[in-house]
């Protein structure tokens, strides 16, 4: 697929909602890259995950996911990493000469490059990751097959503006539902635990909406552009959550991480390439503070991070 495409050709990629997906397709857009340096790839994502891609290497151009700005950039190759009713439109108003997506996207006669489940791409006979998941795409396409890389983000210089001082961890303590959402009290004592035992500055992170009061004995960052957020954790020496998109930030840059799954699939979600624990049960609320206590030993987050780890 990808040798019939000409110099300089366009390809367009789809990758609509949520931050981990964004995250977690970033090895894939970058490996199309690596293979084909002359294409020019652009990404339709809402704007406020536009930052993942904005400035990010293999990134030439951010679209608004609209029909008409799609088209207007005129893409040789579409590419959908998503799957639903709008990105569906947005392939077959894309004016694009090949429209590549699984084989299970509805309605099927919107890709003419229909591409085979990972485990078929790749010869596996179990549950793949979401980062493996999209790699496959594009080696279907036809990027040589190789080892899958870290996600990869775009940053500036220097420390996040509000960032402690000390060698900090960052815990974000919210999820998307209830059942994915460890006791907010089984945080703080995990948090006091981190700063007398460990010696890390436990610091609270939140999206805009969400209420941190609960968590004000300590450092709380609320609402912060994404921009920010990927700083911060990038300087961190440790993170904790449960699994959600800051989860795949902090794993973009090495963080060691102690992650808390409910129902999810963590073999799917868990952080990629990165030292991680996870810790998983149904009800979330099961898992008790003492198991993540002895889980950060497992790690042995002991020492301040010198810059990025490899």
């Amino acid at each position: 697929m990808l040798q019939s495409l000409e110099p300089g050709s366009r390809v367009g990629i789809i990758r609509l909602r949520s931050l981990g997906d964004c995250v977690l397709s970033t090895p894939a857009i970058s490996l199309l890259k690596a293979a084909r340096p002359d294409l020019e790839i652009g990404v339709a994502v809402e704007a406020r995950f536009a930052g993942v891609f904005d400035g990010h290497p293999a990134v030439s151009k951010i679209i608004e996911p609209r029909s008409r700005a799609f088209r207007a950039f005129s893409p040789d190759l579409c590419l959908n990493f998503h799957g639903g009713t709008r990105s569906a439109r947005l392939t077959a108003l894309s004016g694009a000469t090949h429209r590549a997506g699984l084989d299970i996207f509805k309605p099927q006669w919107i890709y003419n490059v229909p591409i085979p489940t990972a485990q078929e791409i790749l010869g596996l006979d179990r549950r793949v990751h979401t980062a493996e998941h999209m790699a496959s795409a594009v080696f279907y396409l036809g990027v040589p097959i190789t080892e899958i890389p870290r996600a990869s983000l775009p940053v500036t210089d220097g420390p996040a503006a509000n960032a402690p001082s000390v060698p900090y961890a960052v815990i974000h303590p919210f999820a998307a539902t209830p059942e994915k959402t460890w006791p907010a009290n089984n945080f703080l004592e995990l948090a006091r635990n981190i700063r007398r035992s460990v010696g890390l500055e436990p610091v609270f992170i939140c999206a805009a909406g969400e209420d941190i009061s609960r968590f004000q004995a300590f450092p709380t960052i609320a609402g912060a552009p994404l921009s920010e957020v990927i700083r911060l954790v990038r300087g961190a020496s440790l993170f904790i959550g449960n699994d959600s998109g800051p989860a795949h930030l902090a794993a973009a840059f090495g963080v060691p991480e102690l992650i808390f799954f409910g129902p999810s699939d963590e073999e799917i979600w868990r952080p990629w390439r990165t030292q991680a624990e996870v810790l998983k049960a149904t009800p979330i609320y099961s898992i008790e503070t003492s198991a993540a206590i002895l889980a950060l030993q497992r790690l042995n987050v002991n020492q301040p991070r010198d810059g990025e780890r490899p």
